[in-house]
Order: structure tokens, then sequence, then C-alpha cells
């Protein structure tokens, strides 16, 4: 995909779509394995979560769900005033969920929160240095430096009343790291075409129209209800029922079933999320590990014998069930920077993997935790069970522990465990926003966000500053497979594949599938 420069773009198809009438009113029931994590929309970055945020908050722009494309929301137009000052015309009219008009202000105020220490939304601000009211429907955002996937980024920064984060104690984002919650944590109020009427965490979330959405939306749902199941029977069995209309995460051994069942059908694509393994390259000693006095995993001899002890091809056809792409590198090829070099993976290979751990003076293997969700990802646990199996072949004796989403990802966070499991999308479609969150050593402004094995390389660290600013499409991508292949040889992670993802759903659902494994609201329709 070819990087959105920041320039004014036409209303699109979305807007056109909006503009169609309102059919008879049905309520839109869905499932998946894990419950979001939070409503506020600056505190976790989690996919799921953010596609439901999508329906109640808009953002300046978002992705056209055809050609994958930014397109106005909030914003109508945007030009660059030079190649740091970039001015927003925002839309008139828009009124958030309860009645209260929308401005510039909501639009400065929110950009600065997700800048916030709190914020886990850092990523999405990379290059801004502020936003700066021009007039009441006016926003420059002006830039420390040139910043080629601004606009991209800004499909996932959503807009929050000032006056009502304000009223409610909520201006700056829960801390995920923290048990404290903020009003913003549980409420929801935004421009969107649907709002919050009741979500009991880990039970049922209702959404209902926004009577002041903006836009005339062509769906015929005015109610949604998601309901979190974890067992993928259970979430079965309602989808066959009836109870759901639409299961985001079918597993892969019920796939078959799904699809010769008349009632019901299966859309999937590839996403533009990659599985991976990281690893803890910081702490001298390991905690719950056999070894003491120092780090196995910071010899990347031991970190490749876990890469080429693990028989990918093995994983993809009995454990996924060929809903897998094998990768070796931390993006998708429908990102920006995909590379077939970059692609390239550590052979599957045990007998070279036991003379690494030789080589690095564990013949005899040794003991390390292994933390995985369990409602995360597709076959999550059961991936992390048969990797477990494959590490113990070479003398690794893996500690397996899984946990839902809601525990599990502030856990990794707080830096606690040795060896884990990440899934990663790619919202902006371009390696820097995985660069950046993954590679990068830790330190302000989203750097390392999500580099929970404090992996560390000053060349690697070179290498994604250039990107950050470098407007050669050509000389830019260079850099980005550089850092790739650097990642590869340092064997920063262990990359495993890219997520197939199957929707599955009644006959009578209508619905747009994404790379990006969300739904677009404006586009469910039920028959």
């Amino acid at each position: 995909m070819k990087l959105i420069k920041p320039v004014c773009l036409s209303m699109g198809m979305a807007l056109t779509l909006l503009a169609a009438p309102t059919l008879h009113a049905k309520t839109f029931k869905w499932s998946s394995a894990s419950d979001i994590p939070t409503l506020d929309i600056h505190s976790q970055n989690n996919a799921l979560g953010n596609g439901v945020h999508a329906a109640i908050y808009d953002s300046l722009v978002y992705y056209n769900s055809t050609s994958f494309k930014p397109e106005p929301q909030l914003a109508l137009s945007w030009k660059n005033v030079s190649p740091t000052q970039v001015r927003f015309q925002l839309r008139p009219g828009v009124k958030f969920s309860d009645g209260s008009p929308f401005t510039a202000d909501d639009v400065v105020f929110s950009i600065t929160r997700a800048m916030a220490k709190t914020s886990n939304y850092a990523v999405y601000a990379e290059g801004i240095d502020k936003a700066v009211k021009v007039d009441a429907n006016t926003v420059d955002i002006l830039l420390k430096a040139p910043t080629p996937t601004l606009i991209n980024q800004l499909t996932e920064l959503r807009i929050m009343s000032k006056a009502w984060a304000e009223k409610n104690n909520s201006t700056s984002p829960k801390d995920i790291k923290t048990q404290e919650e903020t009003f913003a944590h549980r409420n929801a109020m935004g421009t969107g075409p649907y709002m919050v009427k009741e979500w009991q965490p880990d039970q049922r979330l209702v959404l209902a129209a926004n009577p002041n959405y903006w836009g005339k939306n062509p769906t015929n749902v005015t109610e949604i209800v998601y309901t979190p199941i974890k067992s993928q029977a259970t979430r079965l069995a309602a989808l066959l029922s009836g109870e759901t209309d639409f299961v985001l995460d079918p597993s892969p051994q019920d796939l078959p079933r799904l699809r010769s069942n008349a009632d019901l059908k299966v859309i999937d694509g590839v996403e533009n999320r990659t599985i991976f393994l990281g690893m803890d390259q910081h702490r001298d000693e390991l905690p719950g590990s056999n070894v003491k006095g120092k780090n196995p995993l910071k010899d990347a001899r031991v970190r490749k014998a876990l890469y080429q002890a693990i028989d990918i091809n093995a994983l993809n056809r009995v454990t996924m069930r060929g809903l897998s792409q094998n990768t070796g590198t931390l993006v998708a090829p429908q990102v920006n920077g995909w590379t077939k070099k970059a692609d390239a993976r550590w052979p599957y290979d045990v007998a070279a993997a036991q003379k690494l751990l030789a080589d690095a003076g564990y013949a005899q293997g040794f003991e390390v935790d292994f933390a995985c969700p369990n409602n995360r990802y597709i076959s999550d646990e059961a991936i992390c069970q048969a990797v477990t199996a494959m590490w113990a072949r070479v003398g690794v004796k893996a500690k397996l522990r899984t946990l839902p989403l809601v525990t599990y990802f502030p856990m990794i966070q707080r830096y606690e465990a040795s060896i884990y499991m990440l899934g990663w999308g790619v919202p902006t479609f371009d390696a820097l926003y995985s660069l950046q969150s993954l590679l990068r050593t830790v330190g302000a402004g989203g750097d390392g966000n999500y580099n929970v094995g404090r992996y560390s390389n000053p060349q690697m660290d070179a290498l994604i500053e250039r990107v950050k600013v470098e407007t050669d499409l050509k000389v830019r991508n260079e850099l980005i497979e550089k850092a790739l292949v650097l990642s590869h040889e340092d064997v920063a992670y262990l990359p495993l594949h890219n997520q197939i993802i199957p929707w599955a759903m009644r006959k009578n659902i209508q619905a747009v599938h994404r790379a990006d494994n969300r739904i677009d609201w404006r586009l469910v329709k039920v028959n």
C-alpha cells in the first residue's frame, strides 16, 4: 500500500452510503472470545476495543472499507500549509450524543490527551508537536518534522468531548498498568453512529443508535449487542441457535461445519496482523528460571535456538488448520515496507537448535516462564501448547501460563513475562508503526510502547529515527527493509504467522470483511 500523503480528499464512498435512508430497525448480536478492555479511547491500544470505539467515537479521518484509503470523517478536508503544518477544516454542525456541539477545542484536547503520559496511543501521534485551534472549525497540526504517515495515524485518534472529560475528571487516560479507573473507562460519549446503553464487563455491551449522529446511517441496525464468550464450543452453539448473528473468531476446526450449514455463511481473508513471540532481553536474571545469575535470552544463540526449534509448518497444518500464513518478519504483506527479503525465516532444524544451545552453555536446556493469552488470537493457547512441546524436544522447559486478555496485556506491559505471545496489527498500514512500537528502545512518545522484552540496539534505533522523517518513499522503504532484516539477524522476536481471519454469520447478515479484522458499523445490515 502506498503511503497516504496529507492532501485534501473527496468525500468518498462512506458518506454516499451515509446519505441512504434508514431501513427497518434491527438488533445486531455478535460475539468473540474476549471483552474489550476499556471504553477509554486513549488507554489501551487493543484492536478489538478500537473497533468498538469506532462505533461510538469518530476520528478526523477513517479508512474506506473497500479502498482502505483514509477519507473525511470529522475533518472535511486537509492541506499542507508547510511540510510541518497541516490544516484541517472540520465538519460543521456535528454534535456529540448528548447534543453538545463538536468544535476545534475538542480536537486539540483529544490529540493532546492521546499524547499524555498515561496514554497508550502516543504511537499514533508520532511526529506531532501540538494541535492548535485556528477558529471554531479549523485546526492546525504542527509537526516536529515531515511525517509521511500522519493521515494514516489519525484514523486511530478518536475525538472526545473536552467539556465531558473535564466534567467527569477524565482529562487523562486511564493508566492500564494500574487498577485505578476513570469515568471514561466505563462510560463514553462521542459523535459516532452509536452510543453506550450498557456495559457489564465480561458479560455484555449494548450500543444504541445515536439520535444526534451527523450522518444518515444506511444500516438498519439500531442496536448492537456484544457478548464475549470465551468457550469456542459455546460461541459456536450461540451462532447455530441464532442467539448470536455473527462470530468474529470462529475456531479453525469448526469451519468445515459452519461452511456446510445452509443457514450460515463464512467470509475470510488475510489480516494485517502478525503473531510472534517476544523474549525478555533486559533482565540480568529471569524470574522462575533455574538459571541463576544470568539471562539465557540475552544470548542471540539461545533466541535462534528457540526459533529453529519451532516447526512452523506443523503449526500451520495441525494447530491452525491452514488458517495462517507463515512469516519471517513482523509485518504482513499488505503493510508498506514488507519485502520478500525481510520475510525470510530461519529454518526449522532441531539439531541446529540443540547445537546453538550447547554452544551457549545450555546443553541440558533450561527452565523459562512462558505467558500467552487464551482468548485474544485464533488458537492462541493451542499454539503456545504446541510450541512448549517443540521446545521440550531440545531441552527447554517452558512453564506455560495462559491468561485472559484483560489481565494479560497489563501484565506483559509491566514486564512480568520472560517469553510472551503478541499479535500486532498495523492500523497505519505502514511498517513504522511496528518498528517504533516493537523494536525501538523503550522511551517517550510511543517509542517501544509494546517492546515489552526490552530489545535494544542503537543501530536499530538510528534506522527507525530516519524512517520517521524520510519523505522519499524509495529511500524510506530501503531503510525499513534494513531494519526488518536487522531484527531477523538479531532474532529480536520469533515470528510465527500472519492470521487468516474467517468471519462466521447468519445468512441474513451483510458485512464487509476488512484486513484489520474490524467491523465497519456503517455497512452492517440485518435482512
